[in-house]
């Protein structure tokens, strides 16, 4: 059994609460990480804005992984490392999700781009990244631009089937997954949280048995497969948890601090 010496995060549903709000007890679990000299780092499916606000908050120095761990950008979001969604599986990700109704987003490095202001998630999204769109009328200008694609909406059967779909007809040339019940990502090819965590794996020169994962949805399970122990929340989804070493709390119960303990209890017993 490895001691652990990296823990990496994903942000919603796992860091923060429901409201989006990151409690004094997780702020004191990343403190209690540090104080032990154990690296902390976040990946999400948030752009590199959405994630800015939680590396000055907990003092993260390390390299985070934004965009489902398909870009690597350091503290200051300066790029390290940035993946595109070919120009192909962007125009076929529009036609499906259009084709269902679905809204569709585009995030480039810096940007986040909607084709009109009324869409159900717009102000959601607005507070849990505190950023705001750019509506737009054509995304043709941005089809070789795009670091990720979202299709949102308040209809989670409809999205879980449009996945399966999306993810057929991308095949290899783009990664189509859920980050929430009401999000649908589409990300670039062989990019993901799990190759974020290889990547901080080499750098830092610490083997994946070594490293601790905590996740909640479907693409969180890429990391969970890589590294040696994952951490599921307690409202993670079946298959998550089904493919996690250890369950914690929900993230409405301060799951993210009882997992820190759980990992500070397993090195000290180790």
């Amino acid at each position: 059994m490895s001691r652990i010496r990296l823990v990496i995060s994903d942000v919603d549903g796992t860091l923060v609460t429901s409201d989006k709000r990151l409690t004094d007890a997780a702020r004191a679990a990343v403190t209690k990480l540090q104080d032990a000299g154990i690296g902390f780092t976040l990946t999400s499916s948030r752009p590199p804005v959405g994630m800015r606000l939680f590396s000055d908050a907990l003092g993260i120095i390390l390299p985070m992984g934004p965009f489902n761990g398909s870009s690597i950008v350091d503290p200051s979001l300066a790029v390290i490392e940035q993946h595109l969604i070919p120009a192909d599986a962007v125009a076929k990700s529009i036609a499906l999700l259009d084709r269902y109704g679905i809204d569709i987003w585009i995030f480039t490095n810096d940007n986040w781009y909607i084709r009109r202001d009324d869409g159900k998630y717009v102000p959601h999204e607005q507070r849990t990244i505190q950023f705001d769109p750019t509506q737009i009328d054509d995304f043709a200008p941005l089809i070789g631009k795009a670091c990720k694609i979202v299709g949102a909406s308040p209809d989670f059967a409809l999205l879980e089937r449009c996945e399966t779909e999306l993810q057929a007809a991308l095949g290899d040339s783009a990664l189509a997954v859920r980050s929430q019940d009401y999000y649908l990502d589409v990300t670039p090819p062989g990019q993901s949280k799990g190759t974020f965590v290889q990547a901080m794996s080499k750098r830092l020169e610490i083997p994946a048995d070594a490293i601790a994962t905590l996740g909640d949805m479907q693409n969180d399970l890429p990391m969970f497969k890589v590294s040696g122990l994952p951490i599921a929340m307690g409202n993670a989804t079946a298959d998550v948890k089904k493919l996690a070493k250890h369950v914690t709390r929900t993230n409405e119960q301060d799951g993210f601090a009882a997992a820190i303990d759980f990992i500070l209890a397993r090195n000290a017993g180790g």
